[in-house]
This record gives C-alpha cells, structure tokens and sequence, in this order.
C-alpha cells in the first residue's frame, strides 16, 4: 500500500469520525432533529394543499392522485425517506431527551409548570402517538389493508381508468371512529408543531429574543390553520355531506 493511499484513508477515518463525533454532540442532535422538523413540517404543508384538492371535486384530486403514482419507484423513494426523516427525527429527539434526563436524575424539588406550556411539555408523546396516527394512515390510505375493497374503486379519468381516490377518502371518513381518530391524530400533529416550529428557529440560531416571540406565534398560526384545514376534509363528509352523493 503507498503512503499516499495509507494517508488517504487515514484522512477519511478522521473525518468520518469527526463527523460521528459531532453528530452525537448535543449540538449536532439538536441541528439533526431541527433539519428533519424542517423537512417534515414543508412536507405536512404540501400534504395538506393536495388533500384539500378534494373540495374542487372528483376529477381534480384523482388527477393529483394519477400524477403522484405515476412517479412510479420515485414516489417510493419519497416516501421511504420520508419514513427515514421521521425515524432520524425520533430517534435523536429520544437521545436528547435521554441527555437532558441524565443531566438532572433529580427532580426538581418544586415543579413550576406556569414556567412551560402544555405542548412542550408533551412533545414527546405527542409524538409517538403522531407516529401511531401516521402509520395507520399509511395503512388506511397509500397501502389500503385496513380496507382492502379500497383496491377496487377505479373511475374514468379523460378516458382512462384510474383509483378513485376521491371516493376511498369519502367512504373512509364517513366512519365515525376513523374520522374521530383522524382528527385526534391532526390535533396531536398541531400541539406538536405548535411548540417544535418555534424551537427549530432557535435551534438553528436564527432567532434572537427580539424576534423569537414572532416565531413562536407564527408556529401557533401556522399549527392552527394546519389542523383547520385537515379536520375540515373528515368534518365536511360527516356533517355536511361532502362526496356523499357519489357513493352507491
């Protein structure tokens, strides 16, 4: 083996260790839970702007539906790293909160709760049971095993048959139960994010205590309109009869 190989890899050892060593940093944990926040808070707000296509009727949202399965492999690709970006964001929160219970074994002699909000207090099992609430969606919804009869809704898309997903999304949210637990689950999501898009601006050091207020309230803003315009999908098929008219 040359020196210069030998040199090589030792440099590439160096880094590589390096970058473990600040990745499990507190520093680095807290910037790799705020980039897959991040990540996932843009993908929430895309989410929701194609799930409200449902309010401009069938053709419309089975048309976004057509255009997003035939990405073929690459929506799979997408939607594996967006599973990864959730287990990464999990996974180093856990670390964190593991680091900050390690730091004090001890409680607090007096607990002051007036000193910290509801939501950040739960963040972690409002996450979980986001968790729980994704997985079942995925189940319901992308995989259809929850309700295997999804599989065959198909319709006449400009003369092609397509899943009709615009009736599965009906039929789904005039359960009860699945919509209660729908809009559970969008409230969790909205307590979460509430607190964490806040925080990821801090984090990143892009906040100061001048403007942190504004992140903090705009993180409430951004939450609310996240969970108003979810639940409004389960709520308008319950109550007000969204898309009832297409089923049999």
């Amino acid at each position: 083996m040359s020196m210069t190989s030998s040199a090589t890899q030792k440099n590439t050892v160096s880094i590589v260790g390096n970058l473990s060593a600040w990745l499990f940093s507190s520093i680095g944990k807290k910037f790799i839970v705020s980039i897959t926040g991040a990540a996932l808070v843009i993908f929430v707000i895309g989410h929701l702007a194609g799930n409200l296509t449902i309010y401009f009727g069938p053709d419309v949202i089975n048309a976004y539906a057509k255009k997003l399965a035939d990405l073929g492999p690459l929506l799979w690709v997408i939607r594996l790293g967006l599973l990864a970006t959730v287990g990464l964001h999990i996974y180093f929160t856990m670390l964190l909160w593991h680091e900050n219970v390690n730091a004090r074994p001890q409680k607090y002699a007096v607990f002051d709760p007036i000193k910290t909000t509801l939501f950040s207090r739960t963040m972690r099992l409002t996450g979980l049971v986001v968790l729980v609430f994704v997985i079942f969606h995925l189940l319901h919804f992308t995989i259809r095993i929850i309700d295997p009869s999804y599989q065959n809704l198909h319709t006449e898309l400009h003369g092609k048959e397509v899943h009709d997903v615009y009736r599965m999304v009906v039929l789904g949210f005039s359960n009860p139960l699945i919509s209660g637990f729908y809009i559970l689950g969008v409230f969790l999501l909205a307590m979460h994010l509430s607190h964490g898009v806040g925080s990821l601006f801090q984090t990143l050091g892009l906040t100061n205590r001048k403007i942190e207020p504004i992140f903090v309230t705009g993180g409430k803003i951004l939450a609310t309109i996240l969970f108003l315009g979810y639940a409004s999908i389960p709520l308008s098929i319950l109550f007000f009869g969204l898309g009832k008219n297409t089923l049999p």
